[in-house]
């Protein structure tokens, strides 16, 4: 089939609307789109896919082609190339999925959970202002300095046995008094 020929069914597809003209078109053209996809490495049922939506998508847009800016050929292997582009990058970037629970948004707190927190919080501030300031010092170094019982005896130029036994007491001492709070409360 000639280029003439071949742009004069496109118009009739592109003006009339017309099934025959497309479906000579479609004829010629699937099997040519489908080698030309295998060619460029798709499996032959992907080939074969993506052919179809080329001229799918040429039927749909037939009115946006202009036989001055190209051929039929070149038009519809754009489509088709530009089809197994957005393939491509569809199968990089897999859709998202609405349900994954990684996206999901975190369960809302129970109203109740915010005082429940507030009034463990208060107890543990009571119970650390008990303690003497050497060891809230120790504890405060080792929990919210991060630092090791041997780096805190080297930063407070104390013994190790020392640290660790501050450390360990103020513990006690802060189990013991949440322990007897919370029997109260």
């Amino acid at each position: 089939m000639d280029r003439d020929r071949q742009a004069t069914l496109m118009q009739a597809v592109a003006q009339r609307g017309d099934r025959a003209a497309f479906a000579t078109l479609y004829d010629h053209f699937a099997p040519r789109l489908k080698a030309y996809m295998m060619r460029l490495g798709a499996a032959e049922d992907v080939a074969e896919e993506l052919a179809q939506e080329s001229l799918i998508s040429a039927w749909r847009r037939a009115a946006t082609f202009d036989p001055v800016q190209a051929s039929v050929a070149t038009w519809l292997f754009t489509i088709a190339r530009n089809k197994r582009i957005d393939r491509l990058r569809r199968e990089k970037r897999p859709e998202i999925d609405p349900n994954d629970p990684a996206l999901m948004p975190d369960d809302v707190p129970a109203p109740d959970s915010g005082v429940d927190q507030a009034q463990t919080e208060a107890r543990l501030r009571r119970a650390m202002n008990s303690l003497p300031a050497d060891q809230t010092h120790l504890l405060q170094l080792a929990f919210f300095g991060d630092l090791s019982h041997r780096a805190i005896a080297e930063r407070e130029n104390l013994p190790l046995g020392t640290v660790k036994s501050r450390i360990r007491l103020a513990l006690a001492r802060l189990r013991a008094q949440l322990d007897g709070e919370g029997n109260d409360g």
